[in-house]
């Protein structure tokens, strides 16, 4: 890769170079119009960057957040991730679907740990894209727009979406050129970056026809229950998250049309035992529950055992079931929207098996709802 001072290049407008937020950024209205690669240049447009112009497919890979890590994953450049949110956990948790990908493998772990990165590290990791949101990155502690612009223009540019995660609301600096998308109009953009239009196209045909599986198969919205995304670690402070929410995080939630256990809270909210009881979820989606360092058979017990717990639907009728992580990339998309609609709708999906432990199960082909080795061929490149 060119070296840092000439990595980035200038967009211009009118011959003159534009400069919005950070230098290179065209102004700061985001258009979604993809410019094509000319003299060995390519650009890709995306909120709130606007424009952004690269001299060459990007090699060292900084993310901030598992969306965007799992974006580079999906299009085969997983293992060029160089930081990430909780490395090592995610790891471990991606690692529970890769065993049914034949010839996909993952190494996240002992990668930095970027919740909240230190300008310096950026310097030292010498990325060439940052898969990060720079509105997200200026609400965090110790960062200044000049922090944002210094790195863009000296390491390499910003190119991520954070607020899109629920239609959140940025900070007020970028409000006027934010726009939210979906998980998938957002990794249509992030394959751009990396020329890999291909694989994205690929692995969106595989999407829309799981998509049309499903809503194929729904039975009628009267028909179907009430859930709640949950992390019961303490019985005495639950969060609670919605399923309907906008929002890449109800990206495997939200195509089953269900009816909301808590419609009068924000997601993420804590709710305690009794009002979980109130509420009385038929389904009960444990996330995390996957994960490797999850006792899930323990968690279930502790719900039998507790003496309100163990009077709610979702409980008695045993239906609190794993689920994998909300910031999801692609590929888990895929695979928990298959196991989603297995646990919510058994008699129109197959039954999802009685998880323990250990890696996503190995379906029969016949009760498999997406091609597997579609996927791992393309993620591959074998497109």
């Amino acid at each position: 890769m060119p070296d840092a001072t000439t990595r980035r290049r200038y967009l211009t407008a009118g011959g003159a170079v534009v400069a919005g937020a950070f230098a290179g950024c065209t102004g700061s209205e985001a258009s979604d119009e993809t410019t094509p690669a000319t003299t060995g240049t390519h650009s890709a447009t995306m909120a709130p960057m606007g424009t952004v112009e690269f001299d060459a497919v990007p090699e060292r890979i900084f993310t901030r957040l598992t969306h965007l890590a799992g974006m580079a994953f999906a299009l085969g450049r997983g293992n060029d991730v160089n930081a990430m949110h909780a490395p090592d956990y995610y790891d471990a948790l991606w690692n529970q679907f890769t065993p049914r990908l034949d010839g996909v493998s993952l190494d996240w772990s002992g990668l930095y740990s970027s919740w909240n990165p230190r300008k310096e590290k950026l310097y030292e990791l010498d990325s060439d894209v940052h898969l990060a949101d720079p509105a997200g990155m200026a609400a965090l502690d110790g960062w200044q727009s000049s922090d944002i612009e210094e790195i863009a223009t000296n390491v390499a540019p910003w190119f991520g979406n954070y607020y899109s995660a629920r239609h959140g609301d940025p900070p007020a600096d970028w409000a006027d050129r934010y726009r939210y998308y979906g998980l998938w109009e957002m990794f249509e953009k992030v394959s751009q970056v990396f020329q890999a239009q291909e694989r994205y196209a690929a692995l969106a045909e595989i999407h829309d026809e799981l998509l049309a599986t499903i809503a194929d198969r729904l039975p009628p919205a009267d028909a179907r229950p009430s859930a709640v995304m949950a992390l019961p670690r303490d019985f005495d402070t639950i969060y609670a998250y919605k399923v309907n929410n906008p929002g890449y995080l109800t990206a495997h939630t939200r195509p089953f049309g269900l009816t909301e256990a808590f419609p009068d809270i924000s997601s993420g909210d804590t709710v305690d035992m009794e009002a979980m009881l109130e509420a009385d979820p038929d389904v009960l989606l444990g996330l995390g529950g996957m994960h490797p360092d999850t006792d899930l058979p323990a968690a279930r017990e502790r719900l039998r055992t507790h003496p309100v717990g163990r009077q709610l639907s979702a409980v008695e009728n045993e239906r609190v079931y794993a689920q994998g992580a909300r910031f999801q990339g692609p590929i888990l998309n895929l695979f928990q929207l298959e196991m989603t609609a297995k646990q919510l709708f058994p008699e129109q999906f197959g039954a999802w098996p009685t998880y323990i432990d250990g890696p996503y199960p190995e379906l029969p082909a016949e009760e498999r709802l997406f091609d597997r080795e579609r996927v791992a061929s393309t993620i591959r490149g074998e497109v």
